[in-house]
């Protein structure tokens, strides 16, 4: 697990926030691996911009997947994050430390369900949205991903319109679940 220029990108970003809020942003994003609510953009506004917001949401929550489906230790994470500062290195220990029962029961959850359910064909269309009122000009690309999931031998069809931070969630979602299934094995 490479971090991309920590302190410009992705998991580096973190250090624009203050290490007081350091460990509720954490929390919050554990939670969301957890299936409960997710940090808020509208929360976090003033410290990151959109795009850097879902850098470090994603940085973050791939992270954490990464290191409790792996079973690191504390200084093999220490190393991982040895491009921050040392104060946010403890403060994510810390949080990873409290919270790794809960985040692998998670994770073997979300791997189980995947199991009793799978996905048997799948189509996707690419579209692009058009507002029709002020923001006319916004060209917003969209999927659509149809599925067909068999559920206890019967086939349930899904369809899905993401958008690009949608899209991008739940390929990083279906990366760490092979990450964990390959685990497993």
């Amino acid at each position: 697990m490479e971090m991309d220029g920590a302190q410009e990108g992705g998991l580096g970003l973190i250090v624009k926030l203050p290490v007081a809020q350091c460990p509720q942003f954490l929390h919050k994003v554990i939670d969301g691996v957890c299936g409960r609510a997710k940090p808020r953009f509208q929360d976090y506004g003033s410290i990151w911009n959109l795009r850097e917001w879902m850098e470090v949401l994603d940085s973050t929550t791939a992270f954490i997947k990464c290191a409790v489906g792996k079973d690191e230790g504390s200084e093999e994470i220490s190393c991982e994050l040895s491009r921050l500062n040392p104060e946010y290195q403890d403060v994510i220990i810390k949080c990873l430390k409290g919270r790794k029962p809960e985040i692998k029961d998670a994770l073997v959850e979300k791997v189980c369900a995947m199991s009793s359910s799978y996905l048997q064909d799948f189509d996707w269309q690419l579209k692009l949205a058009m507002s029709s009122d002020k923001l006319s000009t916004l060209q917003m690309p969209l999927v659509n991903l149809d599925l067909d999931i068999v559920e206890n031998g019967a086939i349930a069809p899904v369809s899905i319109e993401m958008n690009k931070e949608e899209l991008q969630n739940l390929i990083s979602s279906l990366e760490a679940a092979n990450k964990v299934v390959l685990q497993l094995k």
